[in-house]
């Protein structure tokens, strides 16, 4: 059993969601490892992670479409606003989903559903470079 650490990087095009599955499938094929849980961790405060349906796009578009309502950009009662009315928005959406994901693998496939992807949901509206840790953990 060992531990493994693959840093990587993602440039997103402003809000949406960017599916890094194969990017977390090749960093595990490239280690040769069978059996264990690779733990993806994003090192932002303004985008998040999160598992989503990869078949039907309109179904992450729906997703960002609700949390667009449920916090939206512009609120005048929001103070942390220093980088732009999407601050303190991109802030709390994070705060509402996850920066990090554990996903098993077996054989040496990543253990997802039929219809799962790994996303990076990038919540602000400029273009963002992203850092991501992919940590294996397996034999």
């Amino acid at each position: 059993m060992g531990i493994f650490k693959k840093d990587w990087q993602i440039k997103t095009s402003g809000k949406g969601t960017y599916e890094i599955t194969s990017a977390v499938s090749d960093a595990l094929q490239s280690l040769g490892l069978s059996d264990g849980v690779v733990s993806v961790f994003v090192q932002h405060t303004s985008c998040s992670l999160v598992l989503m349906e990869n078949a039907d796009p309109t179904a992450r578009t729906d997703l960002e479409r609700f949390m667009d309502d449920l916090v939206p950009d512009d609120n005048p009662h929001f103070i942390h606003t220093y980088e732009g009315p999407d601050d303190m928005p991109s802030h709390i959406k994070m705060a509402l989903t996850r920066s990090s994901e554990n996903i098993p693998f077996s054989q040496g496939r990543l253990q997802l559903g039929t219809w799962q992807g790994i996303f990076l949901w990038e919540h602000r509206v400029a273009p963002h470079n992203r850092k991501l840790i992919f940590t294996f953990l397996g034999e």
